[in-house]
């Protein structure tokens, strides 16, 4: 066996002789030193408070790009950061009521019986385990048969609206944010959350196909802004499940910035594990590993979404 000798050196531990990258250390090593820098800056950062409510629905007709995701973790990170924030699932699943630790067996009241049988708001209103500024407003399988029910009702389009807006006006510090989780498709609950929203969050999936059928939601939305809610604007995007070690993902998150630039946040969100596992849990992926790369892109986006709008007031003042 060989032995190590004056003639030979010992294997050099300097990371400063590896392969440069953008810190002038190993992939992994500038990777560390990324997400250090980035988690000192949000932990420094003191997020601003809206001055009334932000109502967002969360909306992309095409399944799995990560909008019950994307509801849960930004609730949960402005939550945290001091928001008070209200989760409103509208998608007959219940994902977003499961991953916020909120009970949504059949038995239970939930936004059913708000759309189709006019119980007021604060009566389905639930405390989630996630954070105790964190509420939501859960879905059984019972909505799963709202669309056909609704159509025979009046105003059917106002229902959500009216609930959230009334809830609003009783409450002695109403919320900061609402999320409205949509389902995969544009029926007549999605165009209850359009209707009830001031905000569109779409999140577009890095992957092939991630544009289709984009127009058909944005010639949606136009259609509601022009005949149902003139307050109605598509003010973000969210690119997700970003893989950074293909073109196509590259590609596509370009693409997106081309068409959407003002729209379109810095923030982007990685394919991660620890965001798949998270629900199972009862968590958001905030609680569940709160150090991982999803945990800190989820806390950037609350953060820039909470900035934008607070530099967008302060330039309409003129400040």
């Amino acid at each position: 066996m060989a032995q190590h000798g004056a003639s030979e050196p010992a294997p050099s531990t300097d990371v400063s002789r590896e392969t440069p990258a953008k810190y002038g250390g190993t992939p992994l090593a500038d990777q560390i030193a990324d997400e250090t820098r980035r988690r000192i800056a949000l932990e420094t950062a003191v997020l601003p408070l809206p001055a009334t409510t932000r109502v967002f629905t969360i909306s992309n007709q095409k399944g799995g790009v990560g909008k019950t995701t994307t509801a849960v973790n930004l609730a949960a990170a402005l939550a945290r950061s001091g928001a008070h924030v209200l989760v409103v699932d509208l998608d007959p699943q219940g994902n977003a009521s499961t991953a916020l630790g909120v009970d949504h067996r059949s038995d239970q009241q939930s936004v059913y019986e708000v759309l189709v049988a006019d119980l007021e708001l604060s009566q389905v209103v639930r405390r989630s385990t996630e954070h105790e500024r964190l509420d939501c407003v859960p879905a059984t399988i019972h909505l799963a048969g709202a669309e056909i029910e609704l159509v025979s009702l009046v105003a059917r389009e106002q229902r959500l609206r009216r609930a959230i807006d009334k809830h609003l006006a009783s409450m002695e510090r109403p919320y900061d944010y609402v999320f409205i989780d949509c389902p995969p498709s544009l029926g007549l609950l999605t165009i209850n959350a359009f209707v009830a929203a001031r905000e569109v969050l779409i999140p577009i999936q890095c992957e092939y196909y991630a544009l289709e059928g984009l127009s058909q939601l944005l010639s949606n939305i136009e259609l509601i802004e022009k005949h149902l809610n003139s307050e109605l604007r598509l003010s973000t995007i969210l690119l997700t499940m970003y893989d950074s070690r293909t073109n196509l993902a590259q590609q596509v998150a370009q693409e997106v910035r081309d068409h959407f630039p003002a729209q379109t946040l810095e923030t982007i969100i990685p394919r991660s594990v620890r965001v798949s596992e998270a629900p199972s849990y009862g968590q958001s992926v905030i609680s569940y590993d709160y150090s991982s790369s999803g945990s800190l892109s989820y806390r950037e986006a609350a953060a820039e979404i909470a900035q934008r709008a607070a530099l967008a007031a302060a330039q309409t003042e003129g400040i």
